[in-house]
């Protein structure tokens, strides 16, 4: 019976969600009473002071996971900076508060378009596994090469011998910038979905922000093909983060809504966890 959590990749971007007037550092709160998992993603831009991590173990309730995207040194997003185990050392002291409080889902690297399958690569991830030996790890790729052809019993052998996740994607299937959708459990601890829409016309654009890369309202019937999956997925995996990145206006809130009905509603292969009781 795999336990299903659906949230959204950050909390702090949802167009008219929060009260008019509530206070930035209350909303972690807020979105809490509705869903137990969220992916804590501020963590990818800069190094964030200890107490943050504190503060948002003591502003959501027991059982309130938090899957967290390591600094972005540590997934080869930095080309002047490569990876530093000092960096990731210290990275992964800060997520102590979360792991106390019993908060902390899983360490989400999501790596770049240009970290291809190499075998140097698949020794870094293996590397990263040591790093972070204590804690749950998803990975997710962002080049074709890494789930296709040769490569990908290899890629899969290699994350079930480490006990790494395999993050799956929803996205456009366009180029070698996108990678399919591969419902395999590498980790039957966890598995993490993560919905990114299906904006076809900007996904390799020059945007301002995500937002634009990622604007794209899924519609019930996109969301009903996943039942399936997210079953299949069940089968093996002992839970599940279903998470929307579809970053604009109120869509990942609607979109993990309207998720959390549809398998309610069919809930016989997993455990749905509901809405948070409202006060």
């Amino acid at each position: 019976m795999a336990e299903i959590l659906i949230g959204t990749c950050s909390w702090s971007q949802h167009e008219g969600y929060y009260p008019e007037g509530l206070p930035a550092n209350e909303q972690i709160s807020y979105y809490a009473r509705e869903f137990p998992v969220v992916e804590l993603n501020s963590t990818f831009y800069r190094m964030m002071p200890r107490r943050n991590f504190e503060l948002w173990a003591e502003r959501t309730p027991e059982g309130f996971l938090f899957d967290v995207k390591p600094y972005r040194q540590l997934t080869w997003h930095d080309r002047k900076h490569p990876p530093d185990d000092e960096v990731a050392v210290a990275f992964r002291e800060l997520l102590q508060p979360l792991r106390d409080a019993d908060k902390l889902g899983a360490v989400h690297f999501q790596f770049p378009p240009w970290f291809t399958y190499e075998a140097e690569n698949l020794a870094y991830i293996r590397h990263v596994h040591d790093l972070f030996a204590d804690d749950v790890l998803s990975v997710e790729f962002r080049h074709r090469s890494w789930l296709e052809g040769e490569a990908l019993p290899e890629v899969i052998a290699a994350l079930e011998e480490e006990g790494i996740s395999l993050t799956v994607v929803d996205e456009p299937q366009l180029g070698s910038g996108s990678v399919p959708t591969v419902l395999t459990v590498t980790n039957p601890e966890l598995v993490i979905i993560r919905f990114h829409g299906r904006n076809y016309q900007q996904w390799y654009a020059k945007v301002k922000s995500s937002s634009e890369r990622f604007d794209y309202l899924y519609s019930q019937e996109e969301l009903e093909e996943w039942v399936p999956k997210i079953d299949q997925l069940a089968q093996e995996a002992r839970e599940i983060h279903a998470l929307f990145n579809n970053n604009a206006q109120d869509y990942p809130v609607r979109n993990a809504r309207q998720l959390r009905v549809l398998l309610e509603q069919r809930a016989e292969q997993a455990t749905v966890v509901p809405a948070q009781a409202q006060g």
